[in-house]
């Protein structure tokens, strides 16, 4: 009894307090050991604040032992080139993109559509007739250069802070299930002959996951929160010819995923986070089996 009596001033709280101040209440914490930590204690990091004790120890050695390897903010493994995935995500767009370009014929195999229509210059074949990968190979799929040009400067600008933020494998996962979030609501919403194609769902989802981690930082929303409604405007616009779509499914399974990636307890981040991901890939993959039925 006597040792439940004399904890700590941060377990009367509800509210954390510093670890080197525990008068002050803060909702700050390290981004590698996630000590609570006050303003007059954080440290500028290249993702959110460290604490005086890690910024010392630099390889993570000399604070709590959990604290050993150097961690992201969603409990990610620091690497030395945070861009890496984005490189490759951003090379494998302009490799499809090229591919286009040279052989056109190659589109028709690549993009969504839902079912064949009365037309000699489209497939034969489509989502409703089994072929699942166009909700994958889409993502990867563009035909004019201006957009192209717009997802991939979206890529770069959201998903390098992303990527070091969350680590190389959430990250990935982000992306492609936001993409694969909006292929799934165009194809249920969409015209079954309809086809569209681009990178927009899994840049939508990047930008819903990236109002998630400056929320979670503290950082100063107005720059993101103005773009976004810039790009919904333009999403909704008449005469843009823009799978809406796309926008929204990619945007909601950023917000979820995004959530669950910086906001999981320490001790079930994995599951959390994972979890997560493999309960919005199920509602997608029920979403593709309900326009199926419907459209076979």
């Amino acid at each position: 009894m006597d040792d439940q009596a004399a904890g700590s001033p941060q377990d009367a709280r509800s509210v954390p307090v510093c670890y080197r101040h525990p008068d002050r209440e803060t909702g700050i914490r390290c981004t590698r050991c996630e000590r609570p930590i006050c303003p007059a204690c954080m440290v500028n990091a290249s993702v959110g604040f460290q604490c005086p004790e890690c910024v010392r120890s630099g390889s993570g050695t000399g604070h709590a032992p959990t604290a050993s390897m150097p961690r992201t903010i969603a409990g990610g493994t620091v690497v030395a080139d945070p861009r890496l995935v984005t490189k490759i995500l951003l090379g494998i767009n302009l490799a499809v993109f090229v591919a286009v370009q040279i052989r056109p014929s190659l589109l028709r195999d690549l993009y969504l559509i839902g079912v064949w229509p009365p037309a000699p210059f489209l497939p034969t074949e489509g989502v409703a007739d089994g072929e699942w990968y166009r909700l994958f190979t889409s993502m990867f799929t563009h035909e004019a250069i201006w957009h192209i040009a717009f997802n991939m400067l979206g890529l770069w600008w959201l998903g390098g802070p992303l990527e070091q933020a969350l680590g190389r494998a959430r990250y990935l996962a982000l992306y492609l299930i936001s993409g694969l979030a909006g292929s799934a609501l165009t194809y249920l919403l969409a015209s079954g002959t309809t086809a569209t194609l681009g990178a927009s769902g899994a840049i939508f989802g990047l930008f819903g996951a990236m109002a998630v981690l400056m929320r979670r930082l503290d950082y100063d929303m107005r720059p993101i929160i103005a773009l976004l409604v810039i790009n919904l405007i333009f999403t909704f616009s008449p005469g843009f010819n823009i799978a809406w779509q796309a926008h929204i499914g990619g945007l909601v399974a950023g917000v979820v995923i995004g959530y669950a990636m910086v906001h999981a307890p320490r001790e079930r981040r994995a599951l959390i986070q994972y979890g997560t991901c493999a309960l919005v890939l199920a509602v997608v993959v029920l979403l593709v089996l309900l326009r199926t039925a419907q459209l076979t």
